[in-house]
């Protein structure tokens, strides 16, 4: 069996320019499937943070899916055998606002690939980094951690079994509080054009993947996290986003979000987790 040291050796991807226009369709979108107000949707008014998602979107040829709802080829995918893929967190600096109606073009490109080993064999941790630009003016950057298994036709799935219960919820002056179904997590993959069956097919999930029910998605998540100094601290801007998603959510929980603000006002400690579970996302945000 080919190692994921191995598979990745000499794997040198390049990068992926995107530009596209952001649209208040998108935005009002998506403030409706949380059930949040929506933000201002004229023409120059700031886009909330990681809402350009929703923007910078790759669109593959249905030619190209493969089994499991991801595209089997991409720039940024890595040559895995049997490839199982975990969105794991990221970070977000955004120093300017980005505005509604502009042009926003995203320049993407793989800025780091590690192999660890761990108790469930080994995963290839892949960075992708996207800088933003504003009429050729640098806007802000991002990075994505995804982690990449290698699951061979056959191999017996690793991911958890059965939903935690009885854990306290999270705690924090900022909540939110969202439920979740197989409806909504159809109309956030639609939203973002993601295809992977684990969000939405749960024969799959369940029997090929090995989870308890459909998955929320990880991003989803982080939005979640976000919505709680959109809404507490409106007077507030968000300039740098830093999260890290330990443990997956399942439907039909409740989505719990709890904000806790620094003495100064210039940070939040976020956490997000599925009602009974142990936190899903930790995450910290700084604020101007």
């Amino acid at each position: 069996m080919v190692t994921l040291s191995e598979a990745l050796k000499g794997w040198q991807p390049g990068t992926v320019t995107t530009t596209r226009r952001v649209d208040p369709w998108t935005v009002g979108a998506f403030a409706d499937l949380v059930g949040t107000p929506p933000p201002s949707l004229r023409p120059g008014d700031p886009l909330p943070p990681l809402w350009h998602w929703f923007t910078l979107l790759e669109h593959p040829k249905s030619a190209e899916i493969g089994a499991d709802g991801h595209p089997r080829r991409g720039p940024f995918l890595p040559p895995v055998p049997g490839r199982r893929r975990m969105f794991a967190g990221g970070r977000l600096r955004l120093p300017v606002p980005i505005p509604i109606g502009e042009d926003l073009t995203g320049v993407a490109g793989v800025s780091d690939v590690r192999v660890k080993t761990g108790r469930s064999g080994e995963m290839a941790f892949v960075t992708v980094r996207t800088e933003l630009f504003l009429g050729g003016v640098p806007a802000g950057e991002e990075e994505q951690d995804i982690v990449y298994r290698s699951a061979p036709e056959g191999t017996p799935p690793r991911n958890p079994r059965h939903r935690e219960t009885g854990k306290p919820a999270p705690e924090g002056k900022w909540r939110y509080d969202l439920a979740t179904d197989s409806v909504l997590l159809s109309r956030f993959s639609a939203l973002t054009y993601n295809g992977h069956r684990i969000h939405f097919d749960k024969p799959y999930a369940t029997e090929i993947e090995g989870y308890p029910d459909l998955v929320i998605h990880g991003p989803l998540l982080a939005l979640l996290a976000l919505e709680l100094p959109r809404l507490h601290a409106p007077d507030k801007t968000v300039r740098a986003f830093e999260y890290r998603l330990v443990r997956p959510a399942f439907v039909p929980a409740r989505i719990l979000s709890a904000g806790q603000p620094s003495p100064a006002g210039d940070e939040v400690t976020l956490t997000v987790a599925a009602s009974g579970a142990s936190p899903s996302l930790n995450a910290k945000a700084t604020l101007e």
